[in-house]
């Protein structure tokens, strides 16, 4: 998908592979042909500063080399066949990669975000990653249960990493998409509910990650989540206006 931690250094990796073309969503390629809308969308929540830190330059990426891609599509890369899943949930545009030659699946962010920081003993732990604007839980529940119908070995999240035991993974992550759902309904009539959402979250991950064994000292498992804790009940709270409109 093309929320810019993902799909914004398109444009300038395109300059040094001459022969390559991006494959994505029909929704996502008019913001690679002109990214100024996704710019101006993360400058609004990141601050000017901030983007240049994170993203520096945002380089548009000619038509001739887009490719609109549909559900089921198979892409050969070298040989390797790919097959193309529209995922809605986290992103209307959001696909993910399925490789059944290792049966592995490539997820983007519908698999949610797992630290490495906060693996244990039991394994590692994830949450839904509900950052603004398309976030849809319902959506995203359902597109959970389609990639377990695939019988993954493993999944490879783009933050952070390749994680087996899919199966409790994916029940992980259904439970804490449920329970932001219905916390975040709790607050529908708030007229701050981004504020109360944050400290529900915040409640949850210090609860689960207590439960997970995690030893970290409280104050660095804050800073670890501090985006997190913003962007995703900013993200939950415009779910609620739009839901509202």
């Amino acid at each position: 998908h093309v929320h810019l931690d993902h799909g914004g250094g398109t444009g300038a990796l395109l300059r040094e592979l001459p022969n390559a073309r991006v494959v994505l969503h029909p929704r996502g390629a008019p913001h690679l042909r002109d990214p100024a809308k996704l710019v101006a969308g993360s400058t609004a929540i990141y601050g000017a500063a901030k983007m240049r830190e994170m993203f520096g330059e945002i380089v548009a990426v000619p038509d001739a080399r887009l490719v609109e891609s549909h559900d089921g599509m198979q892409v050969d890369l070298a040989g390797r066949q790919l097959t193309l899943l529209h995922t809605p949930g986290h992103a209307l545009h959001h696909y993910c990669v399925w490789d059944p030659a290792s049966r592995g699946l490539f997820t983007g962010d519908t698999f949610g975000i797992s630290y490495r920081e906060f693996d244990t003993a039991n394994g590692a732990y994830l949450f839904a990653t509900t950052t603004p604007v398309q976030l849809d839980p319902d959506a995203w529940l359902a597109t959970v249960d389609r990639l377990l119908e695939l019988d993954p070995s493993h999944v490879y999240l783009t933050h952070f990493g390749r994680l087996g035991d899919v199966r409790r993974l994916a029940m992980t992550l259904k439970h804490d998409l449920r329970r932001v759902r219905e916390q975040a309904l709790k607050h529908a009539g708030d007229p701050d509910p981004q504020a109360a959402i944050r400290r529900r979250l915040e409640v949850n991950y210090l609860g689960d990650l207590e439960a997970h064994g995690v030893s970290l000292a409280r104050a660095q498992i804050l800073e670890l989540l501090r985006m997190d804790l913003d962007l995703n009940s900013e993200g939950l709270a415009t779910w609620l206006r739009r839901r509202q409109a």
